[in-house]
């Protein structure tokens, strides 16, 4: 199993602000396309800008198409909540598991972006924007303005999983869902991540995607 996270450019290791260039050339992606076709297994994900730009073009070498931005919901929060109720959280394998205990009804997100995933690639979505949410655009990092331009985002996913050939591959538009984090500022600490509230079953949801992409041979 191959893990991608937040891949970037040389170029923008030390300056997010567009332009974000490609974080892999053309012979890389090749070579992992070929990969992946003879039975590998792809885990990337790619956070909010600019790690959707430097990732781009290796995601739709695989069908997903990336937008290089912040996500929110409906309400301008990038803390997102996707589950079972509403049908943020689609029912699959990963999010139902292979046996008792494994279910997972909610996960949360912290931020990221959005990707398009057409239904002629075979991609399952796993996690679904919710209605009204959007993804803003600016060219610098968190440089948010009311004229900061933006695309609606409902409909469009933050995580999903697909095949390639004899490969599988799991993409998600955000990072901090898969770690342990605390944030310290001043006297004051916040845990996110993993350790966040209402993400009290992201681990379960790790757990159950790693599986996915190995399964017993």
């Amino acid at each position: 199993m191959l893990v991608i996270a937040n891949a970037l450019a040389q170029e923008n290791q030390a300056r997010w602000r567009l332009p974000n260039h490609d974080a892999f050339s053309g012979a890389e992606i090749a070579a992992l396309r070929s990969w992946l076709e003879q039975g590998g297994a792809l885990l990337l994900i790619a956070d909010h800008m600019p790690f959707p730009g430097a990732a781009e073009a290796l995601a739709a070498e695989i069908g997903v198409f990336f937008v290089n931005g912040y996500a929110q919901d409906g309400s301008g929060n990038g803390h997102i909540v996707f589950n079972r109720e509403d049908g943020t959280l689609q029912a699959h394998q990963v999010t139902d598991g292979t046996k008792p205990g494994e279910r997972v009804d909610g996960v949360k997100a912290f931020t990221g972006q959005a990707f398009r995933a057409p239904a002629a690639t075979g991609a399952e979505p796993l996690m679904v924007m919710p209605e009204g949410s959007r993804v803003l655009l600016p060219s610098k990092p968190r440089d948010f303005t009311e004229r900061t331009p933006y695309i609606l985002a409902e409909g469009l996913m933050q995580g999903a999983v697909l095949r390639v050939g004899e490969g599988r591959v799991a993409v998600f538009g955000e990072a901090s869902m898969f770690t342990a984090q605390v944030a310290i500022r001043g006297e004051n600490r916040f845990s996110f991540g993993m350790s966040g509230a209402g993400a009290e079953q992201n681990a379960r949801f790790v757990l159950n995607v790693l599986r996915w992409l190995s399964p017993p041979r």
